[in-house]
């Protein structure tokens, strides 16, 4: 997306086509609106949206479905007032059964770091509601650049009035205070549905909410009862129609430009390239890897590449078949051709550029990613319920790196207790996330960056996880079968440790200054230092990264809520006992280790406890909430990086009010710009509430 560069009508008709949008473009003097709309919500059940905004245009969309044809045209009007008396922009835009009746409007020569109106009217004279939108900043703008990250909305099992908190301070807010867009990192649909019938106990201690029938689905097993997953088009599709009617999703796509990616439930839960994994079972299902996409294309405004080259109207899939994926290149890849095809049929990872201070570089962590080593049968050895969640850390790396590792001398067998277990991984290349193409634009895009702020927005975590098992006292239970530390296995860049380091090593090297990271998926609170190894290791930051806690998804503090037995020795190191929701102890585990832990239990208190902190446990971490809910907020300036997280309680049931209910808390960490070779330094500060063990 261009900085600031003004282009011609005939440039921005090919661009537009480019990315399959209508292309509307700006006249030079305002005029009244030609209509008289009568608003009719109920004919666009799925409300507006708008997208991926440059200096001079922005994507804008609407669904708007007819009974009675084929396709039908609408009219869209974008103006400088709320009122539509200064209205610049007239156009037509086709809606079609084939695209499940969305439309994508691209509306160009719009005036920079500016606020626009745009409404939807059909040929009855009906009109959307209103959305707001803006565009983004010149290179020569140089003031503070505001918005928010937020990722896994749940409308199965959650509701999502964390929305209604943020439109209500942003509306509270002066205009230059104001959020610019919000970053939605994924997991804005699940495509794992609970249906009550099957889970009569509902799940994670919560009620499910009947939000969503598939017409289609398939039944697979799932915690506590059955899920029902989509098999077809149709099903995603109903799964996107579904969450667009949450009135507070829908009102927050209507205040602000969205810019979006996908993470894992747009697809699969267990999903890498064109693969789903249920039961422990990799499955090939390049049609479905086809229809997500292409729904998430019919339904999110944004500047992606489709492989079926520029049409205006609609997505127009490859023909794929669900062929076994038998064969992978020295990365991981699947060389398998209707893999590739599926793959290629959209390509989401691009470079959001907003003025002088940001440089939001997104990627995709599933489309091209390998098999995570920790999810095959063969390290299910590693895993004892005798301690939950935990992972012996020396034996992740070696399975992460493979023949790679020590400096391609990896061992025969990994020591896990008394026993040697075969190293399964050793002839097979190390462990991708980003995939090697996508990895090698990223780091150019690092290189060629001359923003302030070079930020990652990374749909899953980078921060590492890291418990100190070993410091547990005999006698307690079994002693710790790991040779030292345990992480968790979670499929992010936590365990992607030599990913990881080339990509530290490369924003070192190059002397690379202001690099961020921002990350959805944990659905927690995490905020630290970029590290690429903790101590024993060198410990050498080169940047910072934000974690935003899930809109409304459960994480693993609910999880073990429902799971962990009252009797578990170790219960009392991961939960605090008493109401549901109360902040959790394994914060303190995580973040001091487990002598904290235990003095904790001891006394009861925390300014004791956490003296007793272990200081190589996690030096690069400042705040950690493992049951976090809410978003958080970044503003970027020429000399610092703030990062708000705004915490509420568990988002059960709807909470009514116009401010979104009450928070837990408010954090800021701050980290002034810092020179090449200069560690980050970074503060927080509690503006509000108690954060507990998550200091």
């Amino acid at each position: 997306m261009a900085h600031s560069r003004r282009i011609s009508r005939r440039q921005f008709l090919t661009m537009a086509t480019a990315m399959g949008a209508a292309a509307a473009w700006a006249a030079e003097s305002p005029s009244r609106s030609r209509y008289t709309p009568r608003e009719r919500r109920d004919l666009y059940p799925a409300g507006v949206a708008s997208g991926d905004p440059d200096t001079t245009s922005v994507l804008l969309w609407t669904r708007r479905p007819f009974s009675d044809r084929a396709q039908a045209s609408l009219q869209v009007e974008v103006a400088e007032d709320e009122a539509f008396t200064r209205v610049i922009v007239h156009a037509s835009a086709k809606v079609m059964a084939t695209s499940d009746w969305t439309c994508r409007v691209l509306a160009g020569n719009l005036k920079p770091s500016h606020v626009y109106w745009y409404r939807f009217v059909d040929p009855e004279g009906n009109s959307s509601r209103v959305g707001r939108t803006r565009t983004a900043p010149t290179l020569q703008d140089t003031r503070p650049v505001r918005f928010a990250f937020v990722s896994c909305q749940n409308i199965n099992v959650g509701a999502q009035h964390a929305y209604r908190r943020m439109i209500f301070e942003d509306e509270q807010a002066a205009d230059e205070d104001r959020l610019a867009f919000v970053l939605h990192q994924g997991d804005f649909i699940y495509e794992i549905v609970a249906y009550p019938e099957d889970n009569p106990n509902g799940l994670w201690g919560r009620p499910i909410r009947e939000a969503i029938r598939l017409p289609e689905g398939e039944r697979v097993a799932g915690p506590g009862g059955a899920w029902h997953i989509p098999t077809t088009l149709g099903d995603y599709r109903t799964l996107y129609r579904a969450y667009l009617n949450d009135p507070d999703i829908q009102d927050a796509r209507a205040r602000w430009p969205f810019v979006s990616m996908w993470d894992n439930h747009e697809f699969s839960a267990g999903g890498w390239q064109s693969l789903q994994n249920f039961g422990g079972v990799d499955r090939p299902r390049q049609t479905r890897k086809v229809a997500a996409l292409q729904a998430w294309f019919e339904y999110q405004p944004a500047r992606v590449t489709k492989s079926s080259g520029p049409s205006l109207e609609s997505f127009a899939p490859p023909k794929v078949q669900d062929a076994p994926i038998e064969h992978f290149d020295e990365h991981g890849m699947g060389v398998e051709p209707n893999n590739q095809a599926a793959l290629k049929s959209l390509t989401g990872y691009r470079t959001v550029h907003w003025g002088p201070h940001v440089d939001l570089v997104l990627t995709d962590q599933h489309s091209y990613r390998s098999k995570d080593p920790a999810r095959r049968r063969e390290a299910s050895v590693f895993k004892s319920d005798d301690f939950p969640e935990l992972f012996p850390q020396e034996a992740m790396e070696v399975l992460d790196a493979g023949r790679e590792y020590g400096g391609g001398q990896p061992p025969e067998t990994i020591r896990y207790g008394t026993q040697e277990i075969t190293n399964f991984r050793k002839e097979e290349p190390a462990q991708t996330i980003l995939g090697a193409t996508q990895k090698a634009w990223f780091l150019k895009q690092l290189t060629q960056s001359r923003a302030t702020w070079k930020i990652w927005s990374c749909t899953l975590g980078t921060l590492e996880h890291r418990v100190d098992p070993q410091n547990l006292p005999p006698g307690l239970t079994r002693g710790w079968p790991g040779a030292g530390y345990a992480t968790v296995a979670t499929r992010d860049h936590s365990t992607a440790y030599l990913e990881r380091a080339e990509i530290y090593a490369h924003v070192r090297d190059q002397k690379i200054t202001g690099f961020a990271t921002v990350c959805g998926d944990r659905h927690a609170f995490w905020a630290g230092l970029a590290a690429a190894s903790l101590p024993p290791k060198a410990f050498e930051p080169v940047g910072v990264a934000f974690i935003a806690g899930s809109l409304s998804t459960p994480g693993m503090v609910e999880t073990l809520e429902s799971s962990l037995s009252l009797t578990h020795p170790l219960r009392r190191f991961y939960l605090t006992e008493g109401s549901p929701g109360k902040a959790p102890i394994l914060n303190l585990l995580f973040r001091h280790g487990v002598r904290s832990s235990l003095e904790y239990q001891r006394t009861g208190d925390l300014t004791r406890a956490r003296s007793l902190s272990n200081p190589h446990l996690s030096p690069h971490l400042s705040f950690l909430d493992l049951q976090g809910h809410g978003y958080a907020t970044v503003c970027a300036s020429k000399d610092r990086l703030e990062c708000e997280f705004v915490c509420i309680p568990r988002p059960i049931e709807r909470v009514p009010g116009q401010d979104g209910g009450p928070l837990l808390y408010r954090v800021v960490h701050r980290v002034p710009l810092w020179r090449a070779g200069e560690k980050p330094q970074l503060e927080q500060t509690v503006i509000s509430g108690d954060p507990a063990f998550s200091l």
